[in-house]
C-alpha cells in the first residue's frame, strides 16, 4: 500500500486524486493532506480519509481546522513551514505536488531530500527550478512522475 501526501488537496488535481484513492483504498492510504485556505473542504477530506496529519497554509484558519478535528486522531498544523516540515515524515511513500505556483517548490524539494517519490502536478516548480529539482531528485534517488501534460513540453529533449 502506498501512503500518499497531497500538497494542494482541496484544488482540482488534489480532489481528483482523492477520487482515485476513494476507489482504490486497497492500494493507497492518505497520510497527509495540505491545503491553502479552504478549511471547510480540508476538514471534510480529513474526516473521510483519516490522515495522520493535515496542514493549512493560511494560519488564520488553524483554529477552525483544529476544533473540527479535535475529537479525531489527526494532527493539525498551519503555515508553509509546517507543510515543508511534514514532508520529512517517514510514513510518506509518495507526494502529490499540486500546490499552485511557486509555493509548491519548497515542500517538493524537502520531499525529494527525504527520498519521496514525487507525482508532480505543479509546472511552476519545473519552470522556476527545473534543474535544481531534477538534480536533487537524481542525487536522492527520488523519482519524479509527471501528472500534468505541461511537463514533457518544458523538459529539454534527450538526444
Amino acid at each position: 500500500m502506498k501512503r500518499i501526501a497531497i500538497l494542494g488537496s482541496t484544488g482540482s488535481i488534489g480532489t481528483q486524486t482523492l477520487n482515485v484513492i476513494r476507489r482504490h483504498r486497497d492500494l493507497f492510504a492518505v497520510e497527509v493532506l495540505c491545503a491553502g485556505s479552504n478549511a471547510d473542504l480540508l476538514i471534510q477530506q480529513a474526516l473521510e480519509f483519516d490522515p495522520n496529519a493535515v496542514a493549512i497554509a493560511d494560519e488564520s484558519k488553524y483554529n477552525q481546522v483544529q476544533e473540527a478535528l479535535s475529537s479525531h486522531d489527526i494532527k493539525v498544523f498551519a503555515g508553509m513551514d509546517s507543510i515543508v516540515d511534514l514532508m520529512e515524515m517517514d510514513t510518506i511513500d509518495m507526494v502529490l505536488a499540486a500546490i499552485v505556483g511557486f509555493a509548491g517548490l519548497r515542500p517538493t524539494l524537502r520531499a525529494i531530500e527525504h527520498h519521496k517519490a514525487i507525482a508532480l502536478a505543479n509546472k511552476e516548480t519545473m519552470v522556476v527550478a527545473g534543474k535544481i529539482v531534477t538534480e536533487a531528485a537524481s542525487r536522492n534517488h527520488a523519482p519524479i512522475l509527471s501528472v500534468d501534460s505541461y511537463h514533457p513540453a518544458i523538459s529539454p529533449p534527450r538526444l
